[in-house]
């Protein structure tokens, strides 16, 4: 038995929610193809073996197509980076942060074709760069040119979806792409990296995360069961952190991985290394959900606000930034 499987068997053991936690309960969970721990536990079907509830998990393309769907109501809780958080929430969306999934530091990346005869950012002017509009990493590509002093419609920038990227990029389509793992991998095999968004955000002060986000309405009605989805996130990336070397290529833990999130089993290891798991302790503090979180929301809504993607800005994001969740796994 997996160190990971020990520790939910003593999780379990003591004050276990099980199947007495509610019974005939549903709930619809959608999720991207970013490369993280957590793709471990959805394999395992932890959460479902936790809780007693009904999980569907819906796989979605872009944080904009999980934000939308939570508008929709056909999901209640969902994984989508800072941007579109930021967006959803400036829009009026009923939805709460209560999760850092991971600090995106180096995971996603601007790529160049080889050959492009792109050696700086303002080589790009005239250049296809495709990004998931709404994203972090089209935030971070924004805020790059920002910083180069580079008027960005001097460049192409085109509104594509990950497995869109990929297939452009294979037929030669772009020249370059702000984008994460596994498509990032793949990219890089016949590019290179001009900047990280972990360079931006030291530059800039403004980093990037992923976060996972409830509707407010289902958090009311289930607030034992997103304690058990915490404790499981929390001990999936304490499992990873504690056995890095154990997560390799042909581990359970990576192919489950692979399998969740479509990228190849022998990339898994090395992007996973690019990202940064605040731990349970972490995940309140100041840094994140007490604090910085919501300041990262509102700097990122700002610059929406400036590029026209939102009409407008909150006075205050910790309003859609909940830690109880968080405080309530660390007991």
């Amino acid at each position: 038995m997996t160190t990971f499987l020990k520790a939910l068997a003593l999780v379990l053991s003591f004050g276990s929610v099980g199947n007495a936690l509610a019974q005939n309960k549903e709930v619809v969970i959608a999720y991207q193809d970013m490369v993280v721990p957590w793709r471990y536990a959805q394999d395992a079907q932890a959460l479902e073996n936790k809780t007693g509830y009904k999980i569907s998990f819906r796989k979605l393309a872009s944080g904009a197509d999980v934000i939308r769907a939570l508008a929709s109501g056909s999901v209640q809780i969902g994984e989508a980076g800072s941007a579109p958080i930021a967006s959803g929430l400036s829009q009026g969306l009923d939805i709460e942060l209560f999760w850092i999934l991971d600090n995106i530091n180096n995971a996603e990346a601007l790529v160049v074709r080889d050959g492009s005869g792109v050696k700086t950012l303002a080589d790009l002017k005239g250049k296809r760069i495709a990004v998931p509009f709404v994203s972090t990493s089209h935030f971070h590509t924004l805020l790059a040119l920002e910083q180069a002093k580079i008027d960005p419609r001097s460049v192409k920038i085109l509104n594509m979806r990950p497995p869109e990227i990929a297939a452009a990029w294979e037929r030669g389509d772009i020249d370059a792409t702000f984008i994460w793992d596994p498509v990032l991998a793949k990219v890089k095999k016949s590019g290179h990296v001009l900047t990280t968004s972990g360079e931006i955000a030291r530059q800039t002060g403004k980093a990037t995360f992923d976060g996972v986000v409830v509707n407010k309405s289902f958090a009311r009605q289930n607030d034992a069961f997103l304690t058990a989805l915490v404790k499981i996130l929390a001990q999936t990336d304490d499992d990873y952190r504690r056995n890095k070397v154990a997560w390799v290529a042909d581990s359970a833990q990576v192919k489950a991985i692979a399998k969740i999130s479509g990228a190849e089993a022998a990339d898994v290891p090395a992007s996973l290394a690019l990202y940064e798991f605040p731990t349970l302790e972490q995940q309140g503090s100041a840094q994140w959900l007490g604090g910085g979180a919501a300041k990262s929301l509102s700097a990122t809504a700002e610059f929406l606000k400036n590029q026209g993607s939102i009409q407008a800005v909150l006075p205050d994001y910790s309003v859609g930034v909940n830690a109880t969740w968080v405080r309530k796994a660390a007991y």
